[in-house]
């Protein structure tokens, strides 16, 4: 029998509640497609922060290292100064796993109401590929003079050829398998020496796919685009900054950030990929039963598609998809949500959200297809 190796690191807040319903519904679509999950879970967040000092050590990225897939909860705690768990745990993983790739699906689902009026879920159905490792996030920066009039801080972006290249390559792949429509966004005409080196690996690699159409636009119109006209877009590749911000704007448009799901991937499969659902981690309502866990199950589904799981990966998000459509006439708490998803996975039709042969999971199943 299959079987796949999580490791499975709960975080904060709310984080352990909802990846604990991912875990319900990963173990149902296990047994009834016919293959293992086992589990592993590291104590990494706050609380290990706080007792430690230590966001994240070399010995659990090692062991993080051995596993097939990583399930992550959320992280953040008022009682830990900013930054130091995103950058020095979530970043710090990204980095080490060689994740260049993030994955933002942006789909509006049957029965979820967008705030953006008179969109229906035909219209809403594309990928934003982010670039996950470099940029104003990596660069690094220094202030001098501070406390004074005189304060000045740099901030450094670092572009690469060698990781735009990876995540342009997967975002080609991906666009091949999908429906062979690939933008660039960015801002070509005032960051000019990275618009270059974007714009130049884009032609460079498109050249090798001459059956995708490929485009341009600015990250400020896409922010104007990807609320109004959204089907014009099926694969958006883009840097770190730009990704994640057009990436919450996407899921603002799908119905919240409670329903976006994300991964994390090196493109070569040489470390596992990291799945998460790209909310806080809301200590405010931990353990009160009112976190939504779809974002963690979605995330769990690209988990799925990412091992292989073609079938289960389609069932996972079909039955999140169709419990979601439910809620605002039958609301649950966190666990009844995740009980009804796990329940649901053993008897969704998988084209219930389309034609499977179209669908992201189906395109991440496809492993050889969309690796370097």
């Amino acid at each position: 029998m299959r079987t796949h190796d999580l490791a499975v690191v709960g975080g904060d807040g709310i984080g352990p509640d909802v990846t604990a319903e991912a875990l319900r519904s990963v173990h149902a679509a296990a047994g009834h497609f016919g293959f293992r999950v086992t589990t592993t879970a590291y104590d990494l967040g706050a609380e290990r922060w706080l007792r430690d000092g230590v966001a994240l050590d070399e010995t659990s990225t090692e062991k993080l290292r051995g596993h097939d897939a990583i399930l992550l909860g959320a992280v953040g705690d008022p009682r830990v100064p900013p930054g130091v768990l995103e950058r020095g745990l979530v970043v710090a993983l990204r980095v080490a796993l060689r994740h260049a790739v993030n994955v933002r699906p942006v789909r509006l689902y049957p029965g979820v109401e967008s705030p953006v009026r008179g969109l229906s879920p035909e219209r809403c159905d594309l990928v934003i590929i982010r670039e996950n490792t470099e940029g104003l996030y990596a660069g690094g920066g220094s202030t001098v003079h501070q406390g004074t009039d005189h304060a000045t801080a740099v901030q450094n972006s670092i572009n690469t050829v060698a990781a735009t290249r990876a995540c342009v390559g997967y975002a080609f792949r991906l666009a091949r398998a999908r429906r062979r429509r690939l933008t660039l966004c960015h801002k070509t005409n005032i960051l000019v020496e990275a618009g270059k080196l974007w714009t130049g690996v884009v032609e460079e690699i498109g050249n090798d796919f001459p059956d995708v159409a490929h485009d341009y636009v600015h990250a400020d119109a896409m922010c104007q685009h990807l609320p109004l006209t959204p089907e014009r877009f099926d694969v958006v590749v883009t840097d770190n900054l730009f990704g994640d911000i057009i990436s919450d704007l996407g899921a603002t448009i799908q119905g919240g950030l409670g329903l976006a799901a994300s991964g994390n991937i090196d493109p070569t499969g040489a470390n596992p990929g990291m799945f998460e659902p790209v909310h806080g981690s809301a200590p405010d309502i931990a353990g009160s039963g009112r976190a939504n866990p779809a974002a963690a199950v979605l995330s769990a589904a690209l988990c799925l598609a990412h091992l292989g799981e073609h079938a289960a990966a389609l069932a996972l998000e079909a039955a999140a998809a169709s419990v979601l459509g439910e809620l605002r006439d039958r609301p649950d708490s966190t666990t009844g949500i995740g009980t009804r998803i796990a329940e649901r996975v053993r008897e969704v039709d998988l084209t219930a959200l389309g034609d499977p042969a179209a669908s992201l999971m189906t395109a991440m199943s496809a492993r050889s297809g969309i690796r370097e």
